[in-house]
């Protein structure tokens, strides 16, 4: 099939498009599942290779930055050379560098391959967006959408317990190696059932601002997750990287990371001005924030993001540390997501015809709030983990409605000529609040724990401050699997009681952190104007929709 407009592909040329759609389904649910299976993976990872608690956060947040810093410039390249051809692309590469992850020995290796695991996300999700977006129109276009959100949803529930069995019946490299033969029949599916589109050819590049938003990101991430390692302001180690040198006991790198990224915005915002002013493409339309729905949206989408999925980091290390659970249990309890997220993705385009696509966003992150406080709640040295089943379905409602009319109220008025882009900067808002989120709740979880559990151990007569200083910094650095090892010591049984209880209060205190942000959101989210129902005069089926 010729390459086409995105706008322009009318419907009834493709035979078989909701064939077309489960194939684009298929290869998503790789990536997605590849986001969250390693939360439950991280334990194995650690006692395998020697991860410590920074590398652990590492390979969690490495995968959500360079996937956000690329998804822009990689859908602009889709736009280019073709939707369906960067999407088999993205495919490849994306099996490739899960084949080099099930291979790493060490956190460098593996952490490197997942950056380009990344790179391989990046081309193919924007992709399949834009592919479905051509495909389907009215009615057909909803039901689509809400289905692309409930596989979303899904797939991100059901990675630990995949995760989990895996790593229980065979290997946590499993879960790696698991990615080709799905990849490969996803990447056949497409090339036999999805149509080639393109769009426009005339947006140009712009370099330098691609430059200025990674390097800055990444500099910004970089010190969230460092902070525990280098201190967050006075130097706790001394850093050494070319002609930045940093004595510990000085100022910490991390202050001056987290400034130069933000410098490194900064610039960028006036560069992307300059280039408009100029009559030159942009990596960022800065004129679109001018609209109330798609500025206040994307402020929503960033916000919610820290504390969305962040929860998702911390309980895995939790109820392995505390409850020894293996890999397939934990998994189990944190697929009970799922119910209701799938049952929400369903749900949503009916809810918004009746209240409103805003209303229903506002719905879930209600729903979100609800879940992750008794998630709170419910953790407990002595009652079982499966009791966070119930917080968890609530958490999966409120994640399916959110999540799958959010895009849709942000996107409701900008011009069309503009919504690729558009689309892209909502994914990588979302992408970005999800790195920041996993480093900020990271850094609550392991500083909690060890402020906890050194406090508690300095109170305990029977060891001295030396041991009290190197059990901490063993449980922390080990994230929390060094439990175990104590629980193995009769003589040290009340030092593994210890750093229960003050693992427990650490992984509450961020489940606090986390409905903090979601609450944030929820009241940024007041900011935004009405979505109109399907009850107002002249609502078509995008407005009733949210489609």
């Amino acid at each position: 099939m010729t390459s086409t407009d995105l706008r322009t592909l009318p419907p009834a040329t493709v035979e078989r498009p909701w064939a077309a759609l489960g194939a684009l389904l298929a290869g998503l649910s790789i990536i997605i599942i590849d986001g969250s299976i390693v939360n439950v993976l991280l334990p194995d990872m650690v006692s395998d290779i020697g991860l410590t608690q920074t590398d652990a956060q590492w390979v969690n947040s490495i995968y959500s930055l360079v996937f956000a810093a690329l998804l822009i410039t990689v859908g602009s390249l889709a736009d280019r050379f073709g939707r369906r051809r960067l999407f088999l692309i993205g495919t490849v590469v994306f099996m490739a560098a899960s084949l080099g992850s099930a291979s790493a020995g060490d956190a460098t290796t593996l952490i490197a391959f997942r950056a380009v695991q990344a790179l391989g996300a990046s081309m193919m999700l924007p992709s399949s967006i834009a592919v479905v977006n051509v495909l389907f129109t009215g009615e057909r276009r909803a039901a689509a959408f809400g289905l692309w959100g409930a596989v979303f949803g899904g797939a991100a529930a059901l990675g630990p317990l995949l995760g989990g069995f895996l790593a229980e019946e065979f290997s946590w490299r499993w879960a790696f190696l698991v990615n080709i033969p799905v990849g490969l029949l996803a990447g056949i599916a497409v090339r036999v059932f999805v149509p080639e589109t393109t769009g426009p050819r005339g947006n140009g590049f712009d370099p330098l601002g691609v430059l200025l938003s990674a390097s800055g990101l990444a500099l910004v991430v970089f010190g969230l997750i460092e902070g525990q390692d280098y201190g967050w302001w006075t130097a706790t180690a001394g850093f050494d990287l070319g002609p930045l040198q940093l004595a510990a006991g000085g100022l910490s790198v991390v202050p001056v990371s987290i400034a130069l990224g933000t410098i490194l915005g900064a610039t960028l915002v006036l560069w992307e001005r300059h280039r408009a002013s100029a009559g030159r493409p942009q990596l960022i339309r800065l004129e679109l924030f001018g609209i109330r729905r798609y500025g206040f949206g994307n402020v929503v989408a960033l916000v919610v993001s820290l504390g969305e999925f962040g929860i998702l980091f911390v309980l895995p290390l939790w109820i392995q540390a505390v409850h020894g659970y293996d890999p397939l249990v934990t998994g189990a309890i944190l697929a009970t997501l799922a119910v209701g997220t799938l049952g929400a993705g369903g749900a949503a385009r009916h809810v918004a015809a009746a209240l409103g696509a805003t209303w229903v966003v506002r719905l879930g992150m209600a729903l979100e709030i609800t879940g992750i406080i008794a998630i709170g709640l419910t953790l407990s040295v002595t009652r079982s983990p499966w009791w966070l089943a119930v917080g968890l379905v609530v958490y999966g409602l409120g994640v399916g409605f959110a999540t799958a009319q959010l895009t849709n109220v942000v996107l409701e008025d900008v011009p069309e000529e503009a919504s690729g882009q558009a689309s892209a900067m909502t994914s990588t808002f979302r992408q970005v609040g999800s790195a920041l989120g996993a480093a900020c709740l990271g850094a609550v979880l392991f500083g909690s724990l060890g402020a906890n559990l050194l406090g508690s151990l300095r109170d305990d007569k029977g060891i001295s401050e030396e041991q009290a200083e190197q059990i901490t910094e063993e449980v922390r650095d080990s994230a929390g699997q060094a439990i175990t090892q104590l629980e193995e010591v009769p003589e040290l049984a009340p030092e593994a009681d210890d750093s229960k209880v003050a693992f427990t209060d650490a992984a509450r205190t961020t489940a606090w952190v986390a409905a903090g942000f979601v609450t944030l959101g929820l009241l940024v989210s007041f900011g935004l104007p009405r979505s109109p129902t399907a009850r107002d005069p002249g609502v078509g089926t995008r407005g009733a929709t949210g489609a």
